[in-house]
């Protein structure tokens, strides 16, 4: 923070400006992300309180952890494929879907790419 200021001297300034803060006792904080989760392990977290707003200050042992994103390939979505590419290799469909995280559009593009080499 402040070099050469007193902790409890730094508290009393903050309070009297109207900032209000409060260690916060946790064993883990995850944020959790679209394509991976944040996880700070062994925490110190302040809770700053300022002019109505609420902020936390967060310090501690860093990792990130992927995830694994579900993808729901429906029957539907093979037959359209299917029908707009010309290939009848369901599994080779699947794949294509499963490789662009069910991106239709791509999946086409990409097995109509191929076979036109």
């Amino acid at each position: 923070m402040m070099p050469n200021i007193d902790p409890r001297t730094l508290k009393s300034m903050m309070s009297k400006m109207g900032i209000k803060s409060e260690d916060v006792k946790s064993h883990k904080v995850i944020i959790e992300c679209e394509d991976k989760d944040i996880v700070i392990d062994v925490p110190q977290i302040t809770k700053i309180e300022m002019q109505g707003i609420t902020s936390f200050q967060i310090t501690g042992d860093i990792h990130e952890e992927g995830k694994e994103i579900e993808i729901n390939i429906s029957n539907e979505d093979i037959e359209l494929v299917m029908e707009k590419t010309g290939i009848n290799d369901k599994e080779k469909i699947e794949q294509a879907l499963e490789k662009y995280n069910g991106d239709i559009a791509a999946a086409i593009l990409s097995l109509t790419t191929e076979n036109n080499k």
